[in-house]
């Protein structure tokens, strides 16, 4: 008989995982497997890393103890955010020879055809990670190539100029213009070097 951990998480505390709790248990009775531990994350958003998420971490704690042979979670968004943590997950506890269970993705690692789709995952997770790293590769050399930030308007830097020399503050010149205050502050500096 299968030891099965079960893995419940909301984002809110006005939210609960019992509904979460009830489906999981039902599967588990339907397939013959023993709920050996329960683990629940309350009010804790899935983009939060392992140090922030007790349960996800008791959970991981009881998986490199080889205390189960199965997670069990309602979705994949209960475990993580991105298709990256997924992986990485499934990765860590495939190490340890547990497999996943996913019960709206209707996803089982103990399965072919749910070792074949932890397959194309790790791959759509590679491709994930490429296209990021692709876009932020581009987005610094196209700030290389404008060398730093676009210029403000003269007209705009002349009427910054002239409500800073009437003793207009930073902040009202940066609101009345709508500009950054860091602009603003930029160009006062200036202006008192210039003095």
């Amino acid at each position: 008989m299968k030891r099965i951990a079960l893995y419940t998480r909301v984002s809110t505390d006005q939210q609960t995982t019992e509904n979460q709790r009830l489906e999981l248990l039902a599967v588990a009775q339907r397939n013959s497997w023993e709920v050996v531990a329960e683990f629940t994350d309350l009010g804790i958003s899935g983009a939060k890393g392992r140090d922030q998420r007790p349960g996800y971490d008791a959970l991981m704690k009881a998986v490199a103890r080889r205390e189960i042979d199965m997670v069990a979670s309602w979705a994949v968004d209960r475990l993580g955010r991105s298709l990256q943590n997924l992986v990485g997950f499934l990765t860590e506890i495939n190490a340890k020879g547990v497999d996943l269970y996913l019960h709206q993705q209707a996803l089982d690692t103990s399965t072919p055809s749910g070792r074949a789709m932890f397959g194309m995952l790790s791959v759509f997770a590679d491709f994930e990670r490429e296209m990021i790293r692709s876009r932020i590769m581009a987005g610094l050399a196209r700030s290389e190539k404008k060398a730093g930030r676009p210029r403000l308007d003269p007209d705009k830097v002349a009427k910054i100029e002239r409500a800073l020399l009437r003793g207009t503050s930073i902040n009202e010149t940066a609101r009345k213009l709508r500009v950054g205050v860091g602009t603003v502050h930029r160009i006062k500096v200036k202006l008192d070097q210039a003095a």
